[in-house]
């Protein structure tokens, strides 16, 4: 593809020989001839001096002898043209012959059926939707338009999937929210879980992860929603719009999400805690309280992330300022004696 037609492509402004011939998408350390490449901050500067790349998407200009593109954001720009020099597999429309089919089912156009697709009663299942090898959908699911099940996916039943909504390997849907009281002699009883789960357009969930269905109502992952790999989402939570929760985040129950909320790595969040919008919690933080919305937090129980880093400075200094503690408790000792 030629560069003048990538910078048209992502609305850039082309500084170089536009009729440059881009034949990969390459990060900027590994970029050849005949790459474009991206500058994402100052700090690969370095990198781009020595690399070889025939071109390189910037936020401004910069002195360098390859050709460029500004645009306003250049990961952004980068991602769309890996997107568009390396698409996705597209699995063709089909039904495979080992494939189960439950009664008043509703296949929409240029669906994907592969073997050993299971597929309950009173399902919906939108155009283009594609199911890969031994995905499990359970009675009265609804499947938006152009949704993708990768292999071993499960959809238990009354589950309700938008449009454009991805879920990778292992992923569990619907499953029973962990509801138990005790009995007259002190045994768990099973509260059945008779709720659902809807997941809203282009939610994205990575493999292995799980959310469960609600104890009466709705467990809720609203648009836009990205959740990595081996994630829990309790009963009765509702995670909000443009949400980004990493790997190894646990929601108990009744968990509530503001928009674009970021849990980093191995969070917890307790249970009917409600966090604002735009609030982040930091790798390993855990809250047992509300979280006000454009709040940063850290830490277990979490705090305010600059109160955690003065926590986090002072702890090394804590043995030397005990010591010291006891010394002057002994000065004060013999004073008083």
């Amino acid at each position: 593809m030629k560069l003048k037609k990538i910078a048209s492509l992502i609305s850039g402004a082309l500084e170089g020989e536009g009729s440059i011939e881009i034949n990969g998408v390459r990060g900027i350390k590994d970029a050849r001839e005949g790459d474009i490449t991206f500058l994402g901050s100052g700090k690969y500067r370095k990198f781009l001096e020595e690399s070889s790349a025939s071109a390189v998407l910037v936020a401004e200009p910069v002195e360098t002898s390859i050709a460029q593109i500004i645009v306003r954001k250049p990961e952004l720009a980068f991602a769309r043209l890996i997107k568009e020099f390396y698409p996705e597999p597209v699995a063709m429309p089909g039904v495979h012959s080992s494939v189960v089919v439950g009664d008043n089912v509703k296949l929409g156009d240029d669906v994907s059926l592969a073997a050993g697709v299971c597929i309950g009663n009173n399902v919906s299942i939108g155009d283009g939707v594609a199911l890969y090898s031994n995905v499990v959908i359970g009675d009265d699911c609804l499947i938006g338009d152009h949704s993708i099940l990768h292999p071993n996916v499960t959809l238990y039943r009354n589950s309700v999937l938008g449009r454009h909504v991805i879920l990778h390997s292992g992923v569990v849907i619907g499953a029973d929210g962990f509801g138990y009281t005790l009995d007259e002699q002190g045994r768990h009883f099973k509260i059945n879980q008779i709720g659902r789960v809807v997941i809203e357009d282009h939610v994205e969930i990575g493999a292995n992860s799980c959310v469960d269905r609600a104890a009466l109502d709705t467990t809720l992952i609203k648009e836009g929603t990205k959740i990595d790999n081996l994630v829990q989402v309790a009963h009765n939570c509702t995670v909000g719009e443009h949400s980004v929760l990493v790997a190894q985040v646990g929601l108990s129950g009744s968990v509530t999400l503001g928009h674009h909320v970021v849990l980093a790595g191995q969070v917890g969040v307790g249970d009917h805690a409600t966090l604002g919008d735009q609030v982040t919690l930091t790798a390993r933080a855990v809250t047992f309280r509300d979280v006000e919305s454009n709040s940063v937090v850290s830490g277990w129980p979490a705090v305010p992330h600059n109160q955690w880093k003065r926590y986090i400075v002072a702890l090394p200094k804590l043995p030397d300022m005990a010591k010291k503690m006891r010394n002057l408790e002994a000065r004060i000792d013999a004073i008083e004696r």
